[in-house]
């Protein structure tokens, strides 16, 4: 069994990270290492996907500066989204070749670990027609982002952000992934208590790994 390679960044600034990708990502195409996982919390952060709207900021700049929150140009898929801490941030760096070449089964996968730690807590996680992501309450909230880029190489960076317990207002600064009528959840506004980020860790690690069928063992970056 091919391994992964799980790197805990503990906080850190999104661009920070970004750059850890790029630096991993470069590695993963020219064959130095396997399959990476990084997971991280980034300090609030507003990004910015490749098809996103800048009216989808409700906030005016001295805002976001008062309340001490980014605003980032990034080159993954999708929307608006944001970053805070409570949200366990997921960056896989897959070879895709090695997991059927195809980025919809790729974020299939995703979303399906993300719907196995859910239901490790008692919550239902489900999928959304012409939706990415992973929702609760039949649709009505989203509980997961998911924002991928596949390199030249074809080699994936980014990925999913899994809201444990962050500060839900942040969303209200943004039109959450371009969507006006639905809207975010996490762990701890479902089951009325935040489980132990560490623990919802391990746990999508444990997900991650069984679905794309790798080996997760413990790097340092």
């Amino acid at each position: 069994m091919r391994t992964l390679t799980v790197h805990q960044l503990g906080r850190m600034d999104y661009t920070a990270a970004w750059e850890v990708q790029r630096q991993l990502a470069r590695q993963r195409s020219s064959g130095q290492i396997g399959d990476a996982l990084l997971l991280v919390e980034h300090p609030p952060t507003i990004t910015l996907g490749n098809k996103a709207r800048l009216d989808h900021v409700l906030a005016p700049p001295e805002v976001l500066a008062a309340r001490g929150v980014a605003l980032v140009q990034s080159d993954r898929g999708g929307e608006v989204t944001y970053h805070a801490p409570g949200q366990l941030v997921a960056y896989p760096i897959f070879k895709l070749s090695q997991h059927g070449s195809d980025v919809r089964r790729y974020v299939r996968g995703l979303e399906e670990s993300v719907i196995q730690v859910l239901a490790s807590y008692g919550i239902t996680g489900e999928r959304v027609a012409g939706l990415t992501g992973v929702w609760v309450r039949g649709g009505a909230a989203k509980i997961c982002a998911i924002g991928v880029k596949l390199s030249a190489s074809g080699v994936t960076t980014h990925g999913l952000a899994l809201n444990v317990d962050p500060d839900l207002s942040g969303f209200d600064l943004i039109v959450p992934c371009g969507i006006t009528d639905r809207g975010v959840t996490s762990l701890a506004a479902e089951l009325g208590v935040a489980p132990p980020l560490t623990e919802v860790a391990e746990r999508l690690i444990t997900q991650i790994a069984e679905v794309f069928d790798l080996q997760p063992v413990s790097g340092t970056t």
